[in-house]
């Protein structure tokens, strides 16, 4: 049985792999990315390089955002031509991170161009993009959904949340969600290494307790180790929060713990951190602690 010919659009840390098993599973694949050399390496795996990120999607049964940010998708769909050289029926998939606003807008200017839309932000990162693991939070008709099923079933496991900018809103809850647990593991491990305790025997001791976590499992160890090669770039961490508490502004809600989290995050990005994993955060501690790293 023949694949769908699949665009992919934005194949940078997390979206090189995603694109990667793509081609593995035998997908007609194109690929773009800003950056041409950072999609160089998907033709070994099968993938065809467009020039554009027009040339990619014409022809194409799916098209995939994986860009950095909302400005940054809404001008490659709309002021690139990515909408006008779709074919009509298609289904343009965004997986990028974006705002809930900018989700639900372009779900209405792609349906004008009779396409279909979800917007499938994703957790998980590098290591859930490269083993096919990540957590995909769709938003869009359920049909659509339902027919993307086996392609999503490459990349991780698909949960539909609602309409069209309803996966961005999961992924905002998600994204508070790990901003506030690492600023609350990077806490903790600091307490305990300032009281004389030995932090890496602490986080194996409340491993399977309540405490435990995805991210004091896996961050928990990144902070003890001085380890931020960056799975999740800090800068984007701080992305995500100021638009999560920029929606809650909106919905007249209150959420102090996000506001401070964020506050910690752009302090982080400010004192040159904005490329380090977000797990750095423990660094902004130890500097507002008068503490050396090390």
């Amino acid at each position: 049985m023949t694949k769908e010919a699949v665009a992919f659009l934005g194949t940078g840390i997390m979206g090189f792999q995603m694109a990667r098993r793509l081609c593995e599973a035998g997908y007609a694949l194109a690929a773009w990315n800003r950056t041409a050399e950072k999609a160089e390496g998907l033709a070994g795996f099968g993938a065809k390089l467009a020039p554009s990120a027009a040339e990619a999607v014409r022809g194409c049964d799916i098209a995939i955002c994986m860009l950095s940010n909302g400005p940054v998708c809404d001008e490659v769909l709309y002021g690139q031509g990515v909408l006008e050289a779709m074919p009509e029926g298609a289904l343009l998939i965004v997986m990028s991170s974006i705002p809930v606003e900018a989700a639900q807008e372009q779900a209405r200017r792609a349906a004008e161009r009779g396409l279909r839309y979800i917007d499938a932000p994703v957790s998980g990162g590098e290591g859930g993009a490269t083993e096919g693991s990540l957590a995909i939070m769709a938003g869009g008709e359920a049909a659509d959904i339902e027919d993307a099923k086996k392609l999503f079933s490459v990349m991780g496991r698909v949960t539909r949340v609602g309409a069209a900018g309803s996966g961005q809103l999961a992924k905002l809850a998600n994204q508070v969600i790990v901003a506030n647990t690492i600023a609350t593991v990077a806490e903790a491990l600091l307490l305990a290494k300032q009281g004389g305790a030995d932090p890496a025997a602490v986080r194996k001791a409340l491993l399977g307790g309540f405490a435990d976590s995805t991210i004091l499992r896996i961050h928990g160890e990144r902070m003890i180790e001085r380890a931020f090669d960056p799975g999740g770039p800090a800068k984007y961490q701080v992305k995500d929060q100021t638009t999560a508490t920029a929606l809650a502004r909106k919905l007249k809600l209150e959420l102090p713990v996000s506001e401070l989290v964020q506050r910690l995050f752009e302090d982080l990005v400010e004192h040159g951190g904005g490329d380090h994993d977000h797990s750095a955060l423990y660094l902004e501690l130890l500097r507002r602690n008068g503490l050396e790293p090390g």
